[in-house]
């Protein structure tokens, strides 16, 4: 251990890596893992049943790792699982899991969480996400790779948002958001493909070409929307348009936002 300041609180119990730096008054609780070079500024506290992996960095004030935000929560002993070289930054609070979710929060590596992001009970997220500051995930929430949520914008319970979407500022998301899609209003309308990410990815004028004809098919074309969806997979190769007939025609628990909803 290094680099811990003599006013911070470790709990006998708790596992704390090499290198890490612990900023003044941060606390750790006595089931904190965390693991190589990570960093705490100051005045964080890491509680619960929460494991941080290397070289994450935690800004002040943030709140990682406490219970849950939902009267259901009887003290069943939960986690919290935070991934490699995430960005946590002021005023945070992520909460650990409930046991009618599955028992654990994720989040995945590379991520960004803006200054006052909530996440919460049960919520997994994938890698290289960004929320941007205030945005809020509710309990059940599944956040998927490469995903952008603007500032001030809110997923409801049980919303899915699929690989590669885009969330504008102050929306509120009340259903699925389909990978690639761009979603903003109000009330979350989707509104296209996110094109500026997919062309910031490298992702090729043919895959970027039926992914348009997809969102075609998707807004305008006959029957409901999975049935629109089901024949878009069809005879179509690019993995692009797939992942989006997969996330569809998946289980969800709530319904999907739709072109022009």
């Amino acid at each position: 251990m290094s680099g811990i300041h003599p006013s911070a609180i470790i709990e006998e119990g708790a596992q704390i890596g090499q290198d890490c730096v612990i900023g003044p008054f941060c606390y750790i609780g006595a089931q904190v893992n965390l693991g190589d070079r990570v960093e705490l500024k100051s005045h964080v506290v890491v509680t619960g049943d929460t494991s941080v992996g290397d070289d994450t960095v935690i800004f002040n004030f943030s709140v990682i790792g406490e219970i849950p935000q939902d009267l259901k929560f009887g003290g069943e002993n939960t986690r919290l699982e935070i991934g490699k070289r995430n960005r946590i930054r002021e005023h945070v609070t992520v909460n650990t899991g409930t046991e009618g979710g599955g028992g654990v929060t994720r989040i995945g590596d590379d991520c960004l969480l803006m200054a006052g992001v909530h996440v919460a009970h049960d919520v997994q997220i994938g890698n290289r996400v960004i929320m941007v500051n205030h945005a809020g995930a509710a309990g059940h929430c599944i956040i998927e790779d490469d995903v952008i949520i603007g500032g001030i914008s809110g997923l409801h319970q049980w919303v899915r948002v699929g690989r590669g979407a885009i969330i504008g500022a102050l929306t509120m998301v009340p259903n699925d958001v389909i990978p690639y899609g761009l979603v903003q209003a109000p009330r979350g309308e989707l509104d296209g493909l996110n094109l500026v990410g997919l062309k910031r990815r490298g992702v090729s004028r043919e895959d970027i070409s039926a992914l348009r004809a997809a969102f075609r098919e998707l807004s305008k074309g006959e029957g409901t929307f999975m049935d629109r969806a089901t024949r878009v997979g069809q005879g179509n190769d690019s993995e692009y348009v797939q992942r989006i007939v997969d996330f569809v025609t998946g289980h969800s628990d709530r319904s999907f936002l739709t072109p022009g909803k």
